[in-house]
């Protein structure tokens, strides 16, 4: 029988717990949107649970492909190397299981709408 399927959404963390509630408020919305998946929230560094972490519990939870996404808009240096390597890291404790990073927010007509609903336009 076949694992389940996690996301794992990861952003660099802020001291401001108000910042990293975001992240928290996005997996809840994925979640509703994708209920068949297992949707856990990480950040780089500043605030818990780290990668390593929402990694472990999505192991625990039974999964068994982790699609590690980087919140980020543009595949700068955290979101090319720094989450991939943290990624690999905590891939390595499982080695039936299958981790894999996704590319960063990037280029999306659905962000230039998100652009305009923003400024009021």
């Amino acid at each position: 029988m076949p694992g389940k399927r996690a996301i794992v959404l990861v952003d660099h963390g802020s001291r401001q717990p108000e910042a990293n509630a975001v992240l928290a408020e996005l997996a809840a919305m994925v979640q509703a949107l994708a209920p068949d998946r297992l949707v856990y929230h990480a950040h780089m560094e500043l605030a818990g649970p780290s990668l390593a972490e929402a990694v472990e519990r999505s192991v625990r939870e039974g999964a068994t492909e982790i699609v590690v996404h980087p919140y980020f808009l543009t595949p700068g240096r955290h979101a090319s190397e720094d989450i991939p390597r943290l990624a690999r890291e905590a891939a390595a404790r499982h080695a039936h299981v299958n981790v894999r990073v996704s590319a960063p927010l990037g280029l999306h007509p659905k962000l230039a709408e998100v652009v305009l609903e923003r400024i009021g336009d």
